[in-house]
């Protein structure tokens, strides 16, 4: 029987939240808006559209949102050659892959900025497919990615986890019925990850290595 590790990418294999911060507050500087940090950094997590919305509120005028995406698009992009990675990550998922586990990227990244956050993380024969907000109708922290990566993983609820680092992993993978481990690394507090459906929580993908064994991981049979 399959068994599905389900990971989250921005903040919680590679430590670029921030660089996704300052790359959306420029873009929403550019255009007038002046949109504290911390607010962004609280959004990071969902598809450009939605994080706009919630930043400006539904009220505002979305013509406007492509270019903004477009712009943290360029100014993220600048960063693709050295995309620092968390110690561990690509261990972690090597791990769980010669354990037996299909892994699944679960993440908003588009197709570029994926394919460079993937040549950072240097996991690639680890991971068997990729779940991204294009492939649904709903983004995080809707359920509908998670349960993509469940489909494409061939595997139902209670045979998979997921791993990521801010509320909108946690709720989205708590609402498709899935054992969900929160990361302290993407800078949102144990907590709000807690509140919003983390069944544990670790400081990093290393801590989660080491304590693998009695881990929500653990508690999914081989068979």
């Amino acid at each position: 029987m399959n068994r599905a590790a389900l990971f989250d990418v921005d903040g919680t294999l590679a430590d670029t939240n921030h660089l996704h911060v300052t790359s959306w507050w420029e873009a929403l500087r550019q255009s007038g808006h002046h949109v504290p940090m911390h607010a962004i950094h609280r959004a990071i997590g969902l598809p450009g559209a939605d994080l706009l919305g919630h930043l400006l509120g539904a009220e505002r005028d979305c013509s406007d949102d492509e270019r903004l995406s477009a712009a943290h698009d360029t100014l993220y992009a600048t960063y693709f050659d050295r995309l620092p990675v968390f110690a561990s990550a690509a261990d972690l998922l090597g791990a769980l892959s010669s354990a037996g586990w299909k892994v699944v990227l679960v993440t908003s990244a588009k197709d570029s900025e994926l394919a460079a956050l993937r040549k950072a993380v240097g996991a690639d024969d680890a991971i068997s497919a990729t779940a991204t907000a294009d492939d649904v109708e709903n983004g995080k922290p809707a359920p509908d990615p998670v349960r993509q990566a469940l489909d494409l993983a061939e595997v139902a609820p209670e045979r998979a986890v997921f791993v990521g680092d801010s509320v909108w992993d946690m709720r989205a993978a708590a609402g498709a019925g899935v054992a969900v481990i929160g990361l302290l690394c993407g800078g949102i507090p144990r907590q709000d990850l807690e509140e919003a459906g983390a069944d544990a929580v670790y400081q990093d993908p290393a801590a989660l290595l080491a304590g693998l064994g009695d881990s929500p991981f653990s508690r999914v049979p081989s068979a």
